[in-house]
């Protein structure tokens, strides 16, 4: 019932800003991220060559937050991912589906595209991460403004999760 009723306001939320529109050149939104407005301006219409911020390859961005370094096993840990899969079920499928674009990006392949450190603090923080990390705010404008939800994750249910997708490809 609580994920229904996220998802139901998410969707209301997206229709109502998918109305509106305009011939302007840029479109500029301001969307409440934590305590603060953040401004974010995309182009009406992104050039063909302009890779969007889900398929940009960023591996050499850690992001902002507490993790700073992060060393995986070159071996996946099966109780990690079991875990994680189970974490990812109950606290993220109401926005992310494994095989397609959703209200947020498919976490398949990400860790081809991001780097360890960035998808922990996106799990852990994703509202200082839409603030400061230059790739998260171009995510919230490829999404339309629908902000990650701050799921409350420890850090060892974010390198489950992390772990999990390392399964992902």
């Amino acid at each position: 019932m609580k994920h229904l009723i996220k998802t139901l306001a998410i969707i209301f939320v997206l229709s109502l800003m998918s109305c509106g529109g305009g011939d302007e050149k840029k479109d500029k939104k301001q969307v409440k991220i934590g305590g603060t407005k953040t401004e974010t301006t995309k182009k009406a219409t992104p050039s063909s060559d302009e890779v969007p911020a889900s398929k940009r390859i960023t591996l050499d961005n850690k992001g902002v937050g507490t993790i700073k370094n992060l060393e995986l096993s070159p071996t996946i840990d099966q109780g990690m991912v079991d875990r994680g899969a189970a974490l990812f079920k109950t606290n993220c499928t109401a926005c992310h589906k494994i095989s397609k674009r959703f209200i947020g990006p498919s976490p398949t392949g990400i860790m081809e595209r991001r780097s360890p450190e960035w998808i922990m603090n996106m799990i852990l923080d994703p509202s200082l991460m839409a603030e400061q990390d230059q790739c998260a705010k171009d995510m919230l404008v490829e999404f339309n403004g629908a902000a990650m939800a701050n799921q409350n994750m420890t850090e060892p249910q974010a390198r489950d999760i992390l772990e999990y997708f390392r399964t992902l490809k």
